[in-house]
């Protein structure tokens, strides 16, 4: 019996030392592939492509136009690829450019007229190599540029703009050359590699309708689309801004409107402005450009908190006409604002703060509360919307024990806003919840590991 064991314990060990060669001696390769690496194929190399993309619009005067390109490595079987597009209008170009891999076939340098003037054109370069490296080496506007001499003036006038924010209302209107009878007044959207433009056209056509394009939806990998409905192509202010200063709340400030934004189909004009004021402080929010689709036209002022004690205050503002958004200063909201006289001070006293970007600490100054207030409020403000982030921290004086400033409001204008205090009932309950929450976490994942520490 004894000599029948030692037989197998030697076959054991004797097959241990198979498997565990057969571990050892494992392909390289075939581990490799296991872990999801490739390789490529034999012949077929990765070839290196000039990259870039440009949108923008330049005076006749300024062609042509030369760029730097970045570069790149593509993966196996792509090409190089060089895409263009120039629209003339008037006295500017317009100028689309995209540069970089495809998977596309090659092709010969093409240039395509796929509208010429009078008036309006639009031309296109595509070309697509394989052959060399940096094969894709447009840098210039120069091959589909010749300047043009001065076409004879007709009777008709239009106005006449190309831009990629949007044309205001009241362009310039200029002669349309002979051969012309029709404005034209459309939306092009330019999407693909790399590419998210849209781009605003007015010119002379020498026929009505919304064909500057003449069908052509694709130009090598950058689609398009033309609109000529008016409605859909707002052209809105845009801008935003936080601001902190004392008397916020009963003296305007003023911003310059300098730049605009051309909105989606759906899409209408606001501006939103919200107010917190905490007696010797006060923070001013305020956006300006494009909705989301579907906000429906309205002006509204809002008092979510009043004095006395801490004044929560929001004006937001849709409308659906060219640069409708246009309020200059946050007058729109303070003479909205009830009139407020200098408050009579009471008995309670609190914390007093209004911090954007960051919550209020126990070293806040601590002030006397006007009369008709019973209780200190301590909690945050998160907003987003608009171009906008931020976490507002308010400590200050309240005159009911309520934990909401905003009463549970979710959205004030394009604000997507949440308080601290709509369930919790701590001064830093939510903080203290997301700390609480992270430790927790933290200390399962230690435990885990402890238990675990191959894993």
């Amino acid at each position: 019996m004894r000599n029948e064991e030692t037989a197998f314990l030697n076959y054991w060990r004797t097959r241990q030392k198979e498997i565990t060669s057969h571990r050892r001696v494992m392909s390289p390769v075939l581990l490799l592939a296991l872990l999801g690496v490739t390789f490529p194929l034999p012949g077929v190399q990765e070839l290196l492509c000039q990259l870039g993309t440009l949108k923008e619009v330049w005076n006749v005067s300024q062609l042509p136009v030369h760029w730097t390109p970045k570069e790149i490595s593509c993966d196996s079987g792509l090409g190089c690829q060089d895409t263009m597009v120039l629209i003339e209008s008037g006295p500017q170009v317009s100028l689309v450019l995209s540069k970089g891999c495809t998977e596309a076939k090659d092709q010969e340098p093409r240039i395509t007229e796929h509208r010429m003037g009078p008036g309006l054109s639009v031309l296109s370069y595509t070309y697509v190599c394989r052959h060399k490296d940096f094969c894709n080496n447009l840098v210039t506007t120069a091959p589909l540029w010749t300047p043009q001499p001065p076409a004879e003036p007709g009777s008709l006038r239009c106005p006449v703009c190309l831009s990629m924010e949007g044309c205001p209302e009241g362009t310039t209107e200029e002669m349309c050359p002979k051969g012309t009878t029709h404005c034209y007044n459309g939306l092009l959207r330019f999407r693909g590699e790399g590419i998210f433009s849209n781009l605003r056209v007015q010119g002379c056509l020498p026929q009505p309708g919304c064909n500057l394009l003449n069908g052509t939806q694709e130009i090598g990998p950058v689609r398009m689309t033309e609109n000529c409905k008016k409605k859909d192509f707002l052209t809105c202010h845009r801008g935003n801004s936080l601001q902190k200063d004392d008397n916020l709340a009963q003296v305007p400030i003023e911003w310059t409107m300098s730049n605009t934004v051309m909105c989606e189909a759906g899409q209408v004009c606001q501006e939103t402005l919200l107010l917190i004021d905490v007696g010797h402080t006060s923070t001013l929010v305020w956006s300006k450009g494009c909705s989301a689709v579907g906000a429906q036209n309205s002006q509204k002022t809002s008092i979510h908190s009043a004095p006395p004690g801490v004044l929560v205050a929001s004006y937001a503002h849709f409308c659906s006409s060219d640069l409708c958004n246009g309020a200059s200063s946050s007058s729109v909201l303070l003479n909205s604002l009830p009139p407020q006289g200098a408050p009579e001070p009471g008995d309670q006293q609190c914390l007093t703060c209004v911090q954007p970007f960051e919550t209020c600490s126990s070293d806040s100054p601590v002030k006397t509360c006007p009369r008709g207030t019973t209780h200190c409020y301590d909690g945050y403000i998160s907003l987003s919307g608009g171009g906008v982030t931020t976490t507002m921290g308010i400590q200050g004086c309240v005159a009911q024990p309520s934990s909401s400033l905003l009463k549970h409001t979710r959205q004030i204008g394009i604000f997507s806003v949440r308080e601290k205090g709509d369930s919790e009932s701590g001064g830093a309950g939510g903080l203290e919840s997301l700390t609480w929450g992270v430790g927790l976490a933290l200390a399962l994942a230690l435990w885990w590991g402890a238990l675990c520490p191959s894993c």
